[in-house]
């Protein structure tokens, strides 16, 4: 039997369609459709990937268009993909940009942040790779400012010119000394003391051999052995919070924004990395404890071997190859300019034109290098209240080829919200009130209550969705929250008529209930 090539093991480790459709169910209720549409999407991705050479350029990607009202899990698709996908993923707001001309940000920015977050996750990964090697390093530099190396040994003739300059220094060390506070005298005697017996041992150990000759170095030798010891009590965690001071990089990083005549271009410039030595480092001291000062220098350590040039190469393929952006309130922007003479409107099908031809895939200019879009996912979503996905221009249309519509949120759907996904709300007061030593049980008909309550007020007023839910859910807590911390441990049982009797009154009066839920 041959063995599976690269791009079958590929294949073979990512998630399959039902896994994604399973994995999201977790913590969306309901949309089906959706699901499997993003979850074909995505398989999608590793299958072209397997294609030879100049098939992987003709398969273009299948963008998708969600449409439905707000609450009915669209962005949570986007989040709980975001964890899913091992894929430069990033979620951006259409509203956010404006036209070219206009003050705002151009929509090639969201090709430059995917990449730069592309960059910091293959350097994350990286830095995962060389970590035991940076432990080893830190551990030497850490031992280093806990007993440093001992200075070499001057020559008579050198002895003889320095005298007068030991006396003085020796005056200032006396009073430098005196100034130490006590946990560094302590630490001072225990490196004595150390000292002196690694000498006896030394010493006796002559004696008993009857070995007279000098060693060539037994300063440096009984150095050694003494950093031995400190290393091993350092392993033992002996060193944990002993405070040392270190010198770590200045990490700001300028941020200046570019006055160019197609608006303002925001751009990250690293000075540093512009003239290059001209500036000197920048480094700051820091008093940290040694488990502190461990991860600042493993951090340090792991920048210095990582291959920067290989990390953008490989950063800028992921995005060309498996990047996905996630356009969210895509229909804010879906309004014709004949349609409105004047106002924020005039700059909506602006908008448009310029994402188009990053969706149809062109070259975007980052600080890293160019990068294609031919081939990034993009999956909009919108709830189109007062435009229609006919709305936006016939070019920007055809470029999202698979149209998907959440269904709106009945009453079946809002009681398994509350009650079935890991993260649901019920599950998330019940913990928060456990923090106070309440015990919350709520029973199946409170449960059944608050989703009736949901969908009347989602019928009655507007249909949010599942975001009916939060306002609710705080308002039957809040007295609840409020006298928590005076309650003590107490046990408290949520039924439907506790509901009824904080819930039913504001429901009821239409006016009110505009206002408060």
């Amino acid at each position: 039997m041959s063995k599976p090539s690269p791009s079958q093991n590929k294949l073979l480790e990512t998630l399959t369609p039902k896994q994604i459709v399973e994995e999201l169910d977790k913590y969306i209720i309901g949309q089906d459709e959706a699901k499997r549409s993003v979850a074909i999407a995505l398989r999608n991705r590793i299958r072209r990937q397997m294609l030879e050479d100049d098939m992987q350029d003709e398969v273009a990607p299948k963008n998708i268009i969600m449409i439905g009202s707000t609450g009915v899990g669209k962005t949570e698709i986007a989040r709980r993909l975001a964890r899913l996908v091992d894929a430069p993923f990033i979620k951006v707001e259409a509203s956010k940009y404006t036209e070219v001309g206009y003050v705002g940000r151009d929509v090639e920015s969201m090709i430059r942040d995917l990449s730069d977050l592309s960059i910091n996750m293959v350097k994350a990964e990286q830095a995962e790779t060389v970590r035991e090697k940076a432990i080893e390093l830190v551990e030497e530099r850490i031992l280093d400012f806990l007993i440093p190396p001992p200075p070499a040994r001057p020559d008579k003739k050198e002895e003889v010119e320095e005298k007068t300059e030991d006396q003085s220094v020796e005056t200032e060390d006396q009073s430098v000394e005196e100034d130490q506070n006590d946990d560094e005298i302590q630490f001072e005697i225990q490196i004595g003391d150390f000292l002196i017996e690694e000498e006896n041992q030394n010493e006796n150990a002559r004696l008993d051999s009857g070995q007279q000759e000098i060693k060539a170095n037994p300063e440096h030798e009984r150095y050694s052995r003494t950093r031995e010891k400190f290393r091993r009590m350092l392993k033992d965690g002996k060193f944990e919070d002993k405070p040392i001071e270190i010198d770590v990089k200045n990490r700001t990083m300028p941020f200046i924004e570019i006055f160019s005549p197609s608006g303002i271009e925001e751009m990250d410039i690293n000075f540093k990395d512009v003239f290059g030595s001209m500036m000197p480092k920048q480094t700051k001291k820091r008093l940290v404890t040694v488990t502190e000062a461990r991860e600042i220098l493993i951090q340090e350590e792991a920048e210095k071997l990582i291959d920067m040039d290989k990390v953008v190469s490989e950063a800028i393929g992921r995005v060309e190859n498996s990047g996905i952006v996630f356009l969210d309130e895509i229909d804010k922007i879906a309004g014709r300019e004949s349609s409105s003479a004047s106002g924020p409107d005039v700059s909506r099908e602006g908008v448009q034109r310029d994402i188009l031809p990053i969706v149809e895939g062109c070259n975007v200019m980052t600080k890293h290098g160019m990068v294609k879009t031919d081939h990034i996912l993009f999956i909009a979503a919108g709830a189109f209240h007062s435009a229609k996905p006919s709305d936006m221009i016939p070019e920007l249309q055809g470029r999202f080829p698979i149209r998907v519509e959440l269904k709106s949120l009945d009453q079946s759907d809002l009681k398994r919200i509350l009650t079935e996904p890991k993260n649901a709300l019920t599950k998330q007061y019940i913990a928060m009130m456990q923090t106070e030593g309440i015990k919350i049980e709520m029973t199946d008909d409170a449960i059944k209550s608050i989703s009736e309550l949901a969908f009347q007020v989602n019928e009655s007023i507007e249909d949010i969705g599942a975001r009916r839910l939060h306002t609710i859910m705080e308002k039957l807590f809040e007295n609840i929250s409020f006298e928590a911390p005076d309650l003590e441990s107490q046990e408290i049982t949520i039924s439907s008529e506790y509901v009824d009797q904080e819930l039913s009154d504001i429901v009821k009066d239409q006016d009110l209930s505009k206002y408060i839920l």
